[in-house]
């Protein structure tokens, strides 16, 4: 019997999708935090969290490059449109796959050959040298496993499968924290750096079951491409480019490569300068964004579900589907990560001081996290609004090159915050070039999108941004109020619960106190609450 393809349906909803994503990168996410947190018990910030964080850069820039955008936004546009052939994505597969099985592989290789030059070229002032070349060997492997996996990972979302591609990071990080568990005693911190191996071979095995049934089932015959010749909406701008089906050109994946290798450049950065800086200092850094980016991915999640409806928009040159999702995906993206911003940084110190000072992370690792983090929080905005823009230029179906250099000014900036402000100011020089490299790349791209993509309102999408902003600056300083009145012995995580709530809640008000859809939406949310609320009280009157 064969198998047939089932088609996305246009119904079937997104949020259903986001809904599964985020419980199973939400578990991911959560798994993420105890290995962060038990890599701080065991280790600390020292010079050894400093050695593994050097070969963490390994698998930190594969990641993006190979799972998270480079590979995305390149396939999954390319199997949308293989998807409406006649072969459907077998073609694409077979050819594609082996050529990128064969090109990593020997990528990897020559990475663990070349282990202690990438350490000398990454952090040039670190003192644990041998071990960070020991874990430099271990996560280069990383290299294949990651290219594997993004392949299956674009190519389950492009059929609307998310919940295998969302499971990776939660098999990953199992397979960190299983290595750290049983060999720390024996190998240190370089059991941390065989966990980073073994997680990778998990990210392929937990797609491996979907990705195989996908590959055998055959497009349905009603499956035709799009009509290449139809006319652009008569508001797309004149150089809108055209789709061109057919397999992923070399040509259109340069930008997307060189776009993903800048943005990871940032990271490198800091790391560079801080392996100068006393021991720790890269540890603080990487602790700080592992709390910023919680909520980065977290607003990204809608971005990752309607992407391929934004590839398909693209395919026919449907400009007002285009501006729609960018407005729609940047307003929620902005309103999710400005509560974040304003929580953060009030609650910045007793955030880290719950998650992470026990064992051998003290109170100054604590103080110096905390900077850190109030830093970074203030990029956020950028990073979140970023991965919704790069998404609308790397959908269209020919090169563009403007995430990439606007992405590359952003780079030059924080680079030079970094040559001027780190031998005097430290770490918190090195977050202050990061978030404001971020965030001149987030509003170049912004001015790009309109210019090169499609017209949008860049006047009404300010508004929107200034009206969370200020909605999130008086939540923020509401909570951080009302946790500073409650008595000191009260539980520190108590503090933060009270003080999420309370923000949460005054930012929604606040924000739609001003803007009649989000009051209706608020509206909505309220009364579902009440009716959730009173069918549980009277299911347990029942009881």
């Amino acid at each position: 019997m064969s198998v047939t393809a089932t088609r996305p349906r246009s119904g079937n909803s997104a949020g259903r999708a986001a809904l599964l994503s985020a419980a199973l990168i939400g578990t991911g996410t959560v798994l993420g935090f105890a290995r962060d947190l038990l890599i701080a018990h065991r280790f600390g910030a020292s010079s050894s969290t400093d050695a593994f964080l050097v070969a963490w850069s390994i698998p930190e820039s594969v990641s993006p490059l190979l799972i998270e955008d480079a590979m995305a936004l390149a396939m999954v546009p390319a199997v949308t449109r293989a998807l409406q052939q006649p072969h459907g994505v077998r073609p694409l597969v077979s050819l594609v796959l082996p050529r990128l099985v064969l090109v990593l592989s020997v990528a990897a290789v020559a990475a663990v050959a070349a282990a202690p030059l990438l350490v000398d070229l990454l952090a040039p002032g670190i003192t644990a040298h041998g071990p960070a070349v020991t874990c430099v060997r271990l996560t280069a492997v990383t290299i294949l496993t990651f290219g594997i996996a993004g392949f299956m990972n674009a190519t389950l979302r492009a059929h609307h499968c998310f919940g295998p591609p969302a499971a990776i990071y939660l098999a990953y990080n199992l397979g960190i924290l299983a290595s750290i568990t049983l060999l720390a005693d024996g190998l240190g911190i370089v059991s941390a750096a065989a966990g980073v191996a073994a997680g990778g071979v998990l990210m392929i095995l937990v797609q491996a079951p979907a990705f195989y049934r996908r590959l055998r089932a055959r497009p349905r015959p009603d499956e035709t491409a799009p009509d290449v010749t139809a006319p652009a909406s008569p508001d797309a701008p004149t150089d809108a480019p055209r789709l061109q089906p057919g397999t992923l050109a070399t040509a259109a994946l340069v930008p997307i490569v060189v776009y993903t290798l800048t943005r990871q450049g940032q990271v490198l950065v800091e790391r560079f300068f801080a392996s100068s800086l006393p021991a720790g200092a890269i540890s603080h850094l990487n602790y700080a964004q592992k709390i910023a980016q919680v909520p980065m991915v977290l607003s990204l999640l809608l971005v990752t579900v309607t992407f391929p409806r934004l590839a398909r928009a693209s395919a026919h040159r449907d400009t007002a589907q285009i501006r729609h999702r960018v407005q729609t995906d940047l307003k929620a993206v902005s309103c999710v990560v400005l509560c974040a911003v304003a929580f953060l940084v009030a609650f910045a110190e007793p955030t880290v001081r719950f998650l992470f000072q026990h064992g051998h992370f003290d109170a100054d690792d604590t103080a110096r996290t905390a900077d850190v983090l109030r830093i970074y929080a203030l990029g956020l905005w950028g990073q979140a609004a970023l991965g919704v823009l790069a998404r609308v230029f790397f959908a269209q179906a020919r090169p563009m090159w403007s995430p990439a250099l606007a992405m590359a000014a952003g780079l030059g900036l924080t680079w030079t915050v970094a040559v001027l402000l780190a031998a005097t100011a430290g770490t918190p020089a090195l977050a202050a070039g990061n978030a404001a490299g971020i965030t001149l790349t987030a509003l170049l791209l912004l001015h790009q999108v309109g210019r090169r993509v499609v017209p949008i309102p860049l006047g009404r999408i300010g508004a929107d941004l200034a009206r969370a902003a200020l909605a999130a600056l008086a939540a923020g300083a509401l909570a951080a109020a009302v946790a500073a009145v409650l008595a000191p012995s009260v539980f520190p995580l108590v503090k933060l619960a009270v003080g999420a709530v309370v923000l949460v809640t005054a930012f929604g008000l606040v924000l739609a106190a001003g803007d009649p859809s989000s009051r209706s939406m608020f509206a909505r949310c309220c009364r579902a609450a009440l009716r959730f609320r009173k069918a549980r009280d009277s299911q347990a009157r029942r009881v």
